[in-house]
């Protein structure tokens, strides 16, 4: 995994089980890898990936079965979703507006593009 300079690490691997989980790869209640797969696999220190893993559990993404592992929580798709919005909301759309506007883009220009994109 190739990670930003402009984000904390552990929350850009939070990002990937987010993504994984809004595409269906991480079901509801399923296991996701324990702390050193997923440390070896995104080559970074456990204690990185544990920081993910509190901070997704702060959140109501994931949940700790204590001996068992890690698994996606039930509602967390929802909960997921909800939280990728509010972000979104707050940090790319802004930008996303004043480059619009900047660049004299509507609304129409962006349903033209997104459906020759499709």
């Amino acid at each position: 995994m190739e990670f930003q300079k402009d984000q904390a690490i552990y929350l850009q691997i939070a990002d990937l089980i987010c993504e994984n989980i809004l595409s269906g790869e991480w079901a509801e209640e399923e296991r996701i890898p324990s702390v050193r797969e997923l440390a070896m696999t995104t080559e970074v220190n456990p204690n990185t990936v544990m920081r993910s893993y509190t901070w997704l559990q702060d959140k109501g993404i994931i949940q700790n079965q204590r001996g068992i592992g890690y698994f996606v929580a039930p509602g967390a798709l929802e909960q997921t979703r909800n939280l990728k919005k509010e972000e979104f909301i707050n940090t790319q759309l802004p930008y996303l507006f004043k480059m619009m506007d900047l660049l004299n883009i509507s609304f129409d220009d962006l349903k033209t593009i997104h459906a020759k994109q499709q």
